[in-house]
């Protein structure tokens, strides 16, 4: 089992950089100096009114990559997975063009980092952790069946998401991003969450409801 770096480390700007082979991250710069605070407080604040700060999903695609970095996934993936650390985003992409100008080519464990934008379910099979938007919460239950026998982590920001089933839900709180952990949903796909991660959660559900 690898060690984790502290979280409070991988968040500090000077010390870890936001910055990935001598190449600057835009939406890491914009982020750097609040992240580097907020995650050791379990939050990311989000400054609406200056355009110049970063967008509540600017933020939650930072989250979304820093996850990969503090969670294990099982020795055995599925076939085309290898290769490359596939984060994907499942209906209506909230996140524009901020992967492809942010995330993209940047790597977590050696691997790559690609963006796949999907439409079925079933194609998520090869992704490490996948984002179910908001557009999706009417077929919530069908997506986390179909799902329920991978070892993708599966993220969303929609209401009641880690209650019924999901792994890691964005909420807004205060003006800030924070996130709820379902560990016994992330432990029955295989997966490893730290125990940095769960200390800056403000909620781990153990309580498993399959897609319920």
């Amino acid at each position: 089992m690898r060690k984790h770096t502290r979280v409070t480390d991988l968040f500090n700007y000077e010390r870890s950089g936001w910055i990935a082979d001598g190449r600057s991250c835009r939406i890491f710069q914009l982020v750097a100096v609040v992240v580097a605070i907020a995650w050791a407080l379990s939050s990311v604040p989000i400054l609406y009114a200056q355009r110049s700060n970063p967008t509540e999903y600017e933020v939650k695609a930072a989250y979304l990559y820093k996850l990969g970095k503090f969670v294990e996934w099982p020795d055995k993936v599925t076939p085309g997975a290898e290769d490359s650390f596939a984060i994907c985003v499942l209906g209506k992409d909230p996140f524009g063009t901020t992967f492809d100008t942010t995330i993209a080519g940047e790597s977590i464990n050696g691997k790559k980092v690609v963006i796949k934008r999907l439409v079925k379910p079933h194609d998520a099979v090869s992704c490490r952790i996948l984002f179910i938007s908001s557009s999706e919460e009417s077929r919530r239950k069908e997506i986390l069946t179909d799902l329920s026998k991978t070892s993708v982590l599966t993220v969303s920001d929609m209401p009641q998401f880690t209650r019924r089933g999901g792994m890691v839900q964005f909420v807004v709180d205060s003006n800030r991003v924070r996130f709820e952990v379902n560990l016994t949903s992330a432990d029955r796909a295989g997966l490893t969450l730290s125990s940095q991660l769960l200390k800056v959660a403000i909620r781990v559900e153990r309580n498993y409801q399959p897609g319920g």
